[in-house]
């Protein structure tokens, strides 16, 4: 007699003539199914003896991955470490890896070959993402993701832990609109990146709801980076007029913009207020020390590992977004407009 093999998601989702993630909605108890096509799909799960992989026996090895876009970086470290100070509680240990290739925001297939190999308990993603095939695959191995500051909007099934990036753009450019400025540009990240464009939007409404017109050329994108921050702040500087003051969207590229005013022979914040995003440890020791808008990294990270332990030991999520607060911290980049 031949053994019956158990049901995937792969086989019900084409059954049914749905995606893998709508039929994982369904498995999962999620509501934003219609009707008729829930009908179908728990027809189908039950008829072929699917399986959920959260009921099935399931020898945790005490392994996550921890999946970098980049990993050369403070804002990476200050990840990694509260990533490990809770998986280590938890007696886990973490497998780091990098998206390799210049623009890339996935991991490559032999990653995803690596973690079915070595059998890890779940996946944090760390401002990356993956593909339709490699999450329905996952899903299929039974093995929950995490993300941290998605790209984009996180894809249905995938819980997510970010910032108020909104609001901290907002409160950056209130900051310099109280202290007389008018002439306000701002650098955001890549423009594909959800936070970066968060951070922007959060600027330009601070900016409209003070009736100040922001000048296209004072709206620049670079990639974190304080190459970028150096290069940008160049071209703002190059301008007819230049702004008074910049929100630069990440401690990196406000460093940047330190050196390309320092070799204009200008000074931070008597001739231009910088205020950057992160609050990294190299902003407190700056010269002058920046004005930034703190972005709760580590919490952030323990916060996206207790989720993913979580689901790891089959538990429900309370919720399956978080958002922490970015409170604006005041130092020396900041100051009125010279006269």
């Amino acid at each position: 007699m031949t053994k019956r093999t158990r049901a995937t998601m792969s086989e019900i989702a084409a059954a049914a003539g749905v995606s893998v993630p709508t039929v994982s909605k369904v498995v999962n108890g999620r509501p934003d199914v219609a009707p008729r096509t829930r009908h179908t799909i728990e027809q189908l799960l039950q008829e072929r003896g699917y399986i959920s992989p959260r009921s099935r026996p399931h020898n945790r090895l005490g392994l996550v991955d921890l999946v970098f876009v980049d990993l050369g970086n403070p804002w990476a470290m200050a990840i990694l470490a509260g990533v490990e100070e809770v998986a280590y509680r938890a007696g886990t240990g973490v497998v780091v890896s990098a998206v390799h290739g210049r623009h890339r925001t996935r991991p490559d297939e032999r990653w995803l070959e690596n973690v079915a190999t070595r059998r890890s308990d779940g996946v944090l993603l760390i401002l990356s993402e993956l593909s339709h095939r490699q999450q329905a695959h996952l899903a299929e191995l039974g093995v929950p993701v995490v993300a941290v500051d998605p790209t984009g909007t996180p894809a249905p099934g995938v819980p997510s832990v970010g910032a108020t990036n909104w609001a901290g753009g907002l409160a950056a450019a209130e900051h310099l609109l109280e202290l007389g400025h008018t002439g306000i540009a701002v650098i955001g990240g890549p423009t594909d990146v959800l936070c970066s464009r968060a951070r922007v939007d959060g600027f330009r409404a601070a900016m409209s709801n003070a009736g100040i017109r922001v000048p296209p050329g004072y709206v620049r994108y670079g990639d974190f980076t304080s190459l970028t921050g150096y290069a940008e702040t160049a071209a703002l500087l190059d301008l007819a007029t230049p702004p008074t003051a910049i929100f630069v969207c990440s401690d990196q590229m406000a460093l940047g913009a330190y050196e390309a005013l320092y070799e204009r022979g200008m000074r931070v914040p008597d001739d231009m207020s910088i205020v950057g995003f992160d609050d990294l440890d190299e902003a407190r020791w700056a010269v002058p020390p920046l004005t930034t808008v703190r972005q709760p990294l580590t919490e952030m990270a323990g916060t996206a590992t207790r989720m993913l332990l979580s689901l790891v030991a089959g538990e429900d999520l309370e919720t399956t977004r978080v958002e922490l607060a970015t409170p604006l911290v005041v130092r020396a980049s900041t100051r009125p407009p010279a006269s």
